[in-house]
């Protein structure tokens, strides 16, 4: 494995190297989920957990790196959006559970 794409010699090749980057990025976004579960101990409260100021200057970020890689800004920032939301949500239960807190009927 690790061939680039003038390495490869047919589509089984191009589908392998695929196959190898995607179980990398799922692993690193694994990575990053530590990481997110980690940071609820520094977090005072939902607000902080939500960090509104923070998710809006990490989606202005990955639009940058993703112009930078000739990607779709647009579509990053999607992907960004959901993966984020989605952390934000585990986050929000992981703090929940370490500080008790009851959300109200």
């Amino acid at each position: 494995m690790n061939k680039s794409p003038d390495e490869c010699n047919n589509i089984n090749d191009i589908r392998i190297e695929i196959d190898a980057i995607d179980q990398q990025i799922i692993t690193l976004f694994g990575e990053r989920s530590k990481y997110v579960k980690a940071a609820s101990k520094f977090k005072t409260d939902a607000a902080s957990v939500r960090a509104n100021k923070r998710f809006q200057a990490m989606l202005q970020q990955r639009r940058i790196w993703a112009e930078n890689e000739g990607l779709n800004p647009d579509i990053i920032e999607k992907i960004y959006q959901d993966l984020i939301n989605y952390f934000i949500a585990q986050e929000m239960n992981h703090w929940q559970a370490i500080n008790q807190v009851l959300e109200p009927d």
